[in-house]
């Protein structure tokens, strides 16, 4: 059902709640999934949500207890383009004031970083035309 819906997102046989398009990040003890979320009035909106693993030692002799913390954030079609400007200013802005660090990142990335289905990371370069 999930190939169906990622394949056919017009299709009427997707759920109003499901996701119609999924991608994830594994960055570290951190999951970040983006969903494209279908609306009830039909309307598409992205969903980020950050899930992070903690482990809680319980003592000699005890199991530890795993959780997960989830963070989500909802983002809607009309504020997409000011959310997209503010967060390539705020990567700008690390890039020119801290430049090594940046690189440092993303390079590690490029190197070892993979997503959740096991896919190489490889970043992008896009620019807002590319939204339009």
């Amino acid at each position: 059902m999930e190939f169906f819906k990622k394949r056919y997102p017009d299709s009427k046989e997707v759920d109003k709640k499901d996701i119609v398009y999924s991608k994830s990040v594994k960055a570290g003890k951190r999951i970040y999934y983006l969903d494209v979320k279908q609306s009830r009035n039909e309307e598409w909106y992205l969903a980020i949500t950050e899930s992070k693993r903690n482990v809680h030692d319980n003592g000699p002799g005890a199991a530890p207890e795993v959780s997960f913390e989830k963070h989500k954030i909802f983002l809607y079609p009309e504020d997409m383009q000011r959310f997209t400007d503010c967060l390539m200013d705020m990567i700008g802005f690390i890039r020119q004031n801290q430049p090594q660090l940046f690189e440092k990142y993303v390079n590690r990335e490029e190197e070892s970083l993979e997503s959740a289905e096991n896919e190489p990371y490889k970043p992008i370069d896009f620019s807002l035309d590319d939204f339009e």
